[in-house]
């Protein structure tokens, strides 16, 4: 069944507002997976604060086009059918979440993505970000390392006092 004229301006227009938004946008091949799977795979998004879309690529097209910052985007790998992920919040996670899906779904490829900069982000690219930490994960490990130097200093400086209290015993009792 076609999709009405109204119902792609409105698809598109909201894609266009995702788009306006998205600090990083994933896309993968989804055939031979199920519509109970397409659910899980929303579900995951919805917990990471991505969203999931399933768009014909020439409507993605449009929407970029209605984007200035996608307007130069190479959409040459907008081919098949494909699942969209796009995030506000992190560049990061619409790679993660369809990379954590296709270890358990092999059916769902990671086939690229567009960065918050408007570029296009080929398969390898988004497969590499796919594997680096979150946002969260990398400002946690930065504090924890300017944090080290203050725990080794307070670490040096309680085991002074401890060796001066036990000198202290030491004399105290003989």
């Amino acid at each position: 069944m076609a999709i009405s004229r109204d119902k792609k301006q409105t698809l598109v227009a909201e894609l266009t507002e995702l788009l306006k938004d998205a600090k990083g946008t994933a896309f993968a091949r989804y055939q031979g997976l199920s519509v109970a799977e397409l659910q899980e795979l929303r579900k995951a998004a919805r917990e990471a604060n991505v969203v999931i879309k399933v768009v014909k690529n020439r409507l993605v097209r449009v929407a970029l086009q209605g984007v200035d910052t996608y307007k130069e985007t190479d959409t040459d790998l907008l081919v098949g059918q494909l699942v969209y992920a796009i995030s506000a919040e992190d560049e990061v996670m619409p790679a993660k979440v369809l990379d954590t899906f296709a270890k358990t779904h092999p059916a769902l490829q990671l086939a690229g993505g567009f960065s918050g900069e408007g570029l296009s982000i080929n398969e390898a690219d988004i497969k590499a970000l796919a594997g680096l930490p979150s946002k969260d994960q990398l400002v946690a490990e930065v504090v924890a390392q300017l944090l080290s130097p203050v725990h080794d200093t307070v670490g040096a400086l309680g085991g002074n006092l401890h060796g001066l209290l036990d000198g202290i015993e030491a004399k105290a009792t003989a």
